[in-house]
């Protein structure tokens, strides 16, 4: 019927305005995704405000200063300081600031070994001395990040203390390869209690679950990351006798989820445009969402089988076959860039293609490598993307992770071994990893930083041993595409798509009559 409409020459003018000026002029979206203007200069990346953190037990913690730890190290396996002059530093239970101590003090003896203790609970990954080590505070940064509720903020720095869905899987999943099933079970159980009605959640969290209503879009990438990371949670059950329990009480958000990124599929496949994980909304579809989508879909297939939901595995399974497919047809041909524009360049979002979220697959591999080389910064670390508008000399810890991480799950010990020896090397003096690398090699922005925490962490494990991968499961044909149905038919509805979520997901920070769960204080940003 469309093509027919295009048939007709006194039809052109309507479809023209119809399809694209009307979507331009509402959105703004008479742009491609090809480049960004970069600025002549480039703002310097927030400071350094964190070197490490002091505390004992799950969200008990405090702040370190970069001038407060000239000198000073942790005691072995602990977040409880070692000074200069001999004496310590800890937070006692309960207590929210530090106390300084001396160095036989038994309340900080006591932290010391309760850290140790929870460490011996799990493993620490490794194969060196270093990683260990390295894992370690990674593990206990995480631990203290994570509050007794679940929320796993994002790092303790103003602006970065939220739950950011995609963060807090990432960490969970960090927490259920390292043997920490409880910390990971919680983080689940948190994720569940704050998805929204839609099946979706906002960008951002706060500690006590109410959702950030700032005005930011709701980042479509966590409805993929949370069906992943209770399916990755779900591998490693062992001799728990309440897992199938706790498995089965997750699985309603897991199957809400699963029905949002089902449904968010457009005529070509793909989801809309939007924000990626780089928050920043992009036109066409963009890789940082349907990676993540096709892997949660997939894992969601395999819990619903796994549950004895064949109708939901039947469903879940068709929807990632129709989503490979897309991602085929209008990534892979062009090396898999951002987005579907050719020219958006490489993404560290082609990792979620591979390794440990995705079959080894060599043209993915290759494509991978290609964007490594792409994303490279003179300092050694890594950009989120070829197109990246920010300043190209600061490199950013949790991309470079990511490439860590796919090396370690796809074999290559070589590359993995560098991007961890880099990450190991630009840590803060308290070997917290910063979210940034400035050009002179210097840790800058917030630390420590959660996923990227949790990424090398699933990294080191990933060298030890293969990490689990959601099985791909049987493709399903492809239906072929109508004019709507092609790159830029999809982009056209997946604008408009964007246009409606965004409309049904704001809320205004005054006089709104969205309903709140019982219970649920909805307040507005900072």
């Amino acid at each position: 019927m469309v093509s027919s409409v295009f048939r007709h020459g006194r039809y052109t003018v309507v479809v023209i305005l119809i399809v694209v000026l009307i979507p331009a002029l509402v959105l703004g979206l008479g742009r491609s995704d090809r480049t960004f203007r970069k600025p002549d200069t480039y703002a310097n990346p927030v400071p350094l405000r964190v070197a490490g953190l002091l505390g004992k037990g799950s969200g008990e913690y405090a702040t370190v200063s970069p001038e407060e730890v000239q000198g000073a190290s942790y005691l072995s396996g602990s977040a409880v300081l070692r000074l200069p002059d001999g004496r310590l530093r800890y937070v006692p239970p309960g207590a929210k600031e530090p106390v300084t101590v001396d160095s036989e003090d038994p309340g900080a003896r006591a932290a010391s070994e309760e850290s140790r203790a929870w460490l011996e609970r799990g493993t620490v990954p490794g194969r060196t001395r270093e990683e260990r080590r390295m894992a370690e505070r990674a593990l206990l940064d995480l631990r203290l990040l994570t509050q007794p509720n679940g929320a796993a903020l994002a790092a303790p720095t103003r602006g970065w203390h939220y739950v950011w869905p995609r963060d807090a899987s990432w960490t969970a999943a960090a927490f259920a390869a390292t043997g920490h099933r409880e910390e990971s079970y919680r983080i689940l159980r948190f994720l569940a209690e704050a998805q929204e009605d839609d099946g979706g959640w906002e960008a951002r969290y706060r500690a006590d679950g109410a959702p950030v209503l700032d005005g930011r879009p709701a980042q479509l990438d966590a409805v993929g990351w949370f069906p992943w990371a209770v399916w990755y949670w779900s591998r490693d059950a062992g001799g728990e006798r309440s897992a199938g329990a706790r498995t089965r009480a997750l699985w309603p958000a897991v199957r809400a989820a699963s029905d949002t990124a089902s449904a968010s599929l457009g005529p070509d496949g793909l989801p809309p445009g939007g924000p990626d994980y780089w928050e920043t909304a992009t036109w066409r579809p963009n890789l940082g969402t349907a990676a993540p989508l096709r892997t949660g879909l997939r894992a969601a297939a395999s819990l619903a089988d796994e549950l004895g939901h064949p109708e939901d595995a039947r469903r879940y399974a068709n929807a990632a076959a129709r989503l490979d497919l897309a991602i085929d047809r209008e990534f892979a041909p062009h090396g898999y860039p951002r987005t579907t524009d050719p020219g958006s360049g490489a993404d560290a979002a082609i990792t979620f293609l591979a390794p440990p979220f995705a079959p080894f697959e060599p043209e993915v591999n290759r494509a991978v490598e290609r964007a490594e080389e792409r994303l490279a910064v003179p300092n050694g670390g890594l950009l989120p993307g070829e197109n990246w508008p920010q300043d190209p000399t600061v490199a950013w810890t949790p991309e470079t992770a990511l490439f860590a991480l796919s090396a370690a799950a796809s074999g290559d010990e070589e590359r993995a071994g560098r991007h961890l020896g880099w990450l190991m090397d630009h840590r803060t003096s308290l070997g917290a990893f910063p979210e940034k690398v400035n050009g002179e090699g210097e840790p800058r922005a917030a630390a420590p930083l959660g996923w990227t925490s949790a990424a090398v962490l699933l990294a080191l494990a990933a060298e030890e041993e293969p990490l689990p991968v959601p099985p791909a499961g049987s493709a399903v044909e492809d239906e072929g595409t109508s004019p709507l149905g092609s790159s830029f038919g999809g982009a056209l509805i997946g604008a408009g798509a964007l246009v409606a979520a965004t409309r049904a997901r704001w809320r205004p920070q005054s006089g709104s009559s969205r309903p709140s769960k019982p219970g649920r204080r909805y307040l507005p940003g900072p």
